[in-house]
C-alpha cells in the first residue's frame, strides 16, 4: 500500500508526527509546493494586465486554475468561479453583495446553530444592519438536521438559508440537495459552506442545486490565502462588487465606473496567482488519487479511531454513534480534563489535535460543553497515527493525577 506521507515534506522534517488537525488545515504535498515555486520562478507577472509574454503566461495559468475548479465542483461556467482568500471571505462576499441588495427590513435569514463563525457572523451583521431577523435551526444532540425540520422552520419571509455541508464539530453530512429543493420551493436562496466537504467527498454544485458554495484551498492541500466562491451566474450578474479598485472595472471616469464582466467584477486588485496555481495542483493531485480512494482510506481510519475510543473509560465522543457519520472528524471530551491540557499532552506524544470551541461557540453552548478536543483525519494519515493517538489518549487521565 502506497505511503502518501512520502509526498509531504513536513513528515520528513517531523518523523513520527501524527498530524490529526486536518479540519483546520492540511499539509501540502511536494507536487503543490513545486507548482507554486515554479510559478514564482518562471511565470511570475501581474495577471490580466500586461500584454507582454510573461504577463500573458501568468494570466493563462491563473485562468487555467479557474477552469480546473469549475470542473472539480461541476459548475456550468468559469464565470461562476470567484477566487477569494478563503471560505470566510467568500461567505462575507455573499452577505455583503447579495445580502445587502436582496434582504431588507422584516426579512429573515435562517442558519443552523452548528455553523462555524465564518457562516454566522456575516449574517449577524447583515440582519442587524438591514433590520432583518436572524433565526437558528437547532439540531439533535448528535448533530442531525432533517428536511422536515427545515420545512417547518422556513417562512414566507425567509430569504436565505446558510448551512455547512459537513459540520466541523460533528463531522455529519447534511442532506444539502434535499435542503436546496426545499429552499427553492419556498423562494429561499441557499448558501453552502463546503470547507469540510470539498476536500473529502465529491461535490457537484449542479447536482446539489445550491445557489452559493464557499470553500478554502488550504483545507485541501493548497496554499493558505486562496479560496473559492461558486455562485449561480444569474445571481452573480445582479450583485454589486464586494471590493473596488484595480482590475474589477471596465472604464473609470471622475464621476463613476462601469464594472468588469464576471468573474473579475469580484476580484479587485492584484490576484493571488501563486495560490491559484497551488490550488490547481492540489486539484490535480486529488483527482489523480480519486475520491473513491480518499473516502476509503479516511472512512477506514475513522472507524478504527471511533472503535478504539469506545473502549476507553471517561472519554465521550460528540455526535453520532456510527463512525460513518463522522467523515474523519471526531470531537471528544475527557472527564475532568480541560481540552487545552489534553492537546498539550498529545503534543508531548507527537500527536497534533485541536482544542477549544472550534469557532463554534453557540453550538458548544447548545451542547452544554464549553470546549472540546478534536481529531480530524486526511487520506495521508495511517493506522500508526491512529494507534499513536489511542495510546496517548489512554494515559491522559493518569497523567493528570487520576487513578483511572
Amino acid at each position: 500500500m502506497y505511503d502518501y506521507k512520502r509526498d509531504f515534506p513536513v513528515f520528513e522534517k517531523y518523523p513520527g508526527l501524527a498530524y490529526l488537525d486536518n479540519s483546520a488545515t492540511t499539509q501540502k504535498p511536494v507536487q503543490v509546493l513545486e507548482a507554486v515555486e515554479k510559478y514564482y520562478r518562471e511565470e511570475n507577472a501581474n495577471p490580466l494586465r500586461g500584454l507582454y509574454g510573461l504577463a500573458v503566461k501568468a494570466t493563462d495559468v491563473y485562468e487555467n486554475a479557474r477552469t480546473a475548479v469549475k470542473g472539480f465542483i461541476g459548475a456550468d461556467s468559469e464565470r461562476e468561479i470567484i477566487f477569494t482568500r478563503n471560505a470566510t471571505e467568500s461567505l462575507n462576499l455573499v452577505a455583503y453583495s447579495y445580502g445587502r441588495t436582496s434582504i431588507g427590513k422584516g426579512d429573515e435569514v435562517l442558519i443552523t446553530i452548528s455553523e462555524h463563525h465564518s457562516n454566522m457572523l456575516p449574517w449577524q451583521l447583515l440582519t442587524e444592519e438591514r433590520g432583518a431577523k436572524l433565526r437558528y435551526l437547532k439540531c439533535t444532540e448528535t448533530g442531525e438536521y432533517t428536511p422536515e425540520a427545515l420545512k417547518a422552520a422556513l417562512t414566507p419571509r425567509t430569504k436565505l438559508f446558510a448551512c455547512a455541508q459537513i459540520s466541523n464539530v460533528f463531522g455529519r453530512l447534511n442532506p444539502i440537495k434535499e435542503f436546496a429543493d426545499i429552499c427553492h420551493a419556498n423562494g429561499t436562496v441557499i448558501v453552502c459552506d463546503g470547507a469540510q466537504s470539498v476536500p473529502h467527498i465529491p461535490v457537484n454544485v449542479r447536482e446539489l442545486g445550491v445557489d452559493f458554495l464557499a470553500f478554502s484551498g488550504h483545507k485541501m492541500l493548497a496554499p493558505m490565502g486562496i479560496g473559492v466562491l461558486y455562485g449561480r451566474e444569474e445571481l452573480l450578474e445582479k450583485m454589486p462588487p464586494f471590493l473596488s479598485g484595480g482590475e474589477m472595472i471596465e472604464y473609470v471616469t471622475l464621476c463613476g465606473a462601469t464594472y468588469a464582466e464576471l468573474p473579475h467584477k469580484f476580484e479587485a486588485g492584484t490576484v493571488n496567482a501563486g495560490g491559484a496555481v497551488g490550488l490547481h495542483a492540489a486539484i490535480d493531485y486529488m483527482s489523480g488519487l480519486g475520491f473513491a480512494e480518499i473516502e476509503r482510506r479516511e472512512n477506514a481510519l475513522t472507524r478504527l479511531l471511533v472503535d478504539e475510543m469506545r473502549s476507553i473509560p471517561h472519554v465521550s465522543m460528540i455526535g453520532a454513534d456510527d463512525p460513518d457519520d463522522h467523515h474523519g472528524i471526531v470531537t471528544f471530551t475527557i472527564d475532568d480534563v480541560h481540552p487545552h491540557d489534553i492537546a498539550a499532552i498529545f503534543d508531548e506524544g507527537n500527536v497534533a489535535i485541536r482544542a477549544g470551541h472550534h469557532c463554534a461557540q453557540p453550538l458548544h453552548k447548545f451542547l452544554r460543553t464549553p470546549s472540546t478536543s478534536r481529531a480530524s483525519i486526511a487520506f495521508y494519515n495511517t493506522e500508526e497515527d491512529i494507534m499513536r493517538f489511542i495510546g496517548c489518549l489512554k494515559t491522559i487521565r493518569r497523567r493528570m493525577g487520576y487513578s483511572e
